[in-house]
């Protein structure tokens, strides 16, 4: 995170003296603010990281002698197969086409997306993927 916090404050650093060349040479208020906005953002980014960077652990990649095999960890939980996202994208296809070719066809697509959505947020608490 130090080397994040760096990187957003060199982008800063940058963004400063191009906000002041561009403002001197086209006077243009709209291109200067928008550059003066994003000197901004990217001091607030920057100071947060080296702000949070202090209080946190070293991290694998602040390591100056880290490998890359040290940021390697568990991929995380990859949910099953499910029929729920498909039948969520037909139900919202047809909703669309609702909208292009009469609402009528919002009427047939709602149910649809309504079963999708509930069967999708509930298929871990039946069947064979229910936790214990």
């Amino acid at each position: 995170m130090k080397f994040t916090g760096a990187l957003m404050t060199l982008v800063a650093l940058f963004i400063l003296p191009v906000t002041i060349i561009y403002w001197v040479l086209s006077e243009d208020p709209t291109g200067t603010t928008a550059l003066a906005l994003a000197f901004g953002l990217s001091i607030m980014i920057g100071y947060y990281l080296w702000f949070t960077a202090r209080r946190s652990e070293l991290l694998p990649q602040d390591n100056e002698e880290g490998d890359v095999a040290d940021d390697a960890g568990e991929l995380g939980f990859f949910s099953p197969h499910s029929w729920a996202p498909l039948m969520l994208a037909c139900g919202s296809a047809l909703m669309f086409l609702g909208v292009i070719f009469g609402w009528w066809l919002c009427y047939f697509g709602a149910p649809i997306v309504g079963i999708a959505l509930f069967g999708w947020v509930f298929e871990y608490y039946r069947g064979e993927n229910q936790n214990q």
